[in-house]
């Protein structure tokens, strides 16, 4: 099971933390994209987090639950308005099962990489097309390895710098196990700065198809974004949707 680190003041934080995701031009195409590929059906979402996603779905009258590893976070989801009207259980993504079946279960914002090892992501997939529906989509939103931006004998790239914060990925194993740190430094009220570290598993698209097959899914879609645009070679990031056969 992968470690928790969203625990403390780190939940209580998570939503300001990330402030920019809740942007309406994020979040909005983000829900109407999920709201279509889950053609009004039931919707499981793995790491619901404090609900960013769950919750505007929910509010569009579709049926929400949720599976996330942090009670901290749960409990953020909770307190949240129309947060009891999710369905969601403690556990970890990879392994945890939730009563029913879905046409839709979906894995936002890079967090297929909080799982540090391949067979995890592989179970992931696994458990993914157990609660599917014939038919049924698994999505997942991820970015592509930054590793061609890094300059040569850097360990580093950066992905945010503002006066009180800074981002690093910090790609500490570039051969065998994939394993990069998100380092996140903000500045506190007294001027000092915070870090916050964590490991994740870089991943890159054609190996997630291989985890989808591995699952017996298919890969229906690949865009650069929820605006459903082309992803080229050039695209930062992904958007991929892949099915399980009708029966």
């Amino acid at each position: 099971m992968p470690e928790n680190r969203f625990v403390g003041d780190v939940a209580r934080t998570y939503d300001r933390t990330v402030a920019g995701m809740f942007a309406p031009e994020v979040l909005e195409p983000t829900v109407d994209c999920l709201a279509s590929l889950a053609g009004g059906g039931p919707v499981l979402e793995f790491a619901v987090g404090t609900g960013r996603v769950a919750l505007p779905l929910a509010a569009r009258g579709i049926d929400v639950s949720g599976v996330e590893l942090s009670a901290d976070m749960l409990a953020e989801l909770r307190r949240a308005p129309g947060g009891t009207a999710i369905r969601a259980v403690e556990g970890d993504m990879a392994t945890t099962r939730i009563e029913g079946e879905f046409s839709l279960v979906y894995l936002v914002f890079n967090t297929i990489t909080n799982l540090t090892t391949q067979d995890e992501q592989v179970a992931c997939f696994e458990n993914a097309a157990r609660h599917l529906l014939p038919g049924g989509r698994f999505v997942i939103e991820n970015g592509v390895p930054a590793l061609r931006r890094l300059p040569p004998g850097a360990p580093a790239v950066p992905f945010a710098v503002h006066e009180d914060y800074v981002g690093l990925d910090d790609f500490t194993d570039r051969t065998h196990l994939q394993i990069s740190r998100s380092r996140h430094f903000r500045r506190t009220a007294d001027g000092r700065f915070e870090e916050f570290t964590a490991p994740f598993r870089y991943v890159w698209p054609s190996e997630l198809d291989l985890m989808a097959r591995i699952a017996g899914l298919t890969l229906e879609h690949r865009w650069a974004g929820w605006d459903r645009s082309p992803f080229t070679g050039d695209s930062p990031s992904h958007v991929s949707v892949w099915r399980r056969p009708t029966e």
